[in-house]
């Protein structure tokens, strides 16, 4: 029930922010109120709150949150969690996150998470850096890949 209520939280919160706006946080006074909240809850003990969260900072690429981020993707135990935070750190672009996703495509011990890292850095900072991807169009990983 908790969780509900979070997450329901979480997507007001979302549904009131406009993602066409992502990388601009200076201009909407909705997402510089949102990120300080989000960075509090990458932190929750929450799985699904940590994983909003990341999202979130993902979209509206939060240079704040690269530190974070790259903490999730190493240690984070669920392979779920690691798989958002690449995508977070993919979209946000800075140059310490996009190493860390790298070193996620060698290092991580969950296949899925592998397979989920180097399709993400594929398709969202240099297409064609990893030659195993599949195309666009096609599934990256089924979800089961990524259970533990």
């Amino acid at each position: 029930m908790r969780t509900s209520v979070l997450l329901m939280a979480l997507a007001v919160l979302a549904a009131g922010v406009s993602p066409s706006v992502s990388g601009q946080e200076k201009e909407n006074p909705a997402i510089c109120r949102a990120i300080p909240n989000l960075l509090i809850a990458i932190q929750s003990d929450n799985q699904g709150l940590r994983e909003s969260a990341a999202y979130f900072l993902g979209e509206f690429k939060c240079r704040q949150a690269v530190v974070p981020l790259m903490a999730l993707l190493k240690s984070d135990p669920r392979a779920s969690t690691r798989a958002v935070a690449a995508l977070a750190l993919c979209r946000i672009g800075d140059a310490r996150g996009l190493f860390a996703v790298r070193r996620a495509v060698q290092f991580d011990d969950n296949a899925g998470v592998k397979g989920l890292c180097a399709w993400y850095y594929n398709e969202y900072v240099k297409p064609g850096s990893f030659a195993f991807i599949l195309r666009s169009e096609e599934t990256p990983m089924l979800a089961n890949e990524l259970a533990e």
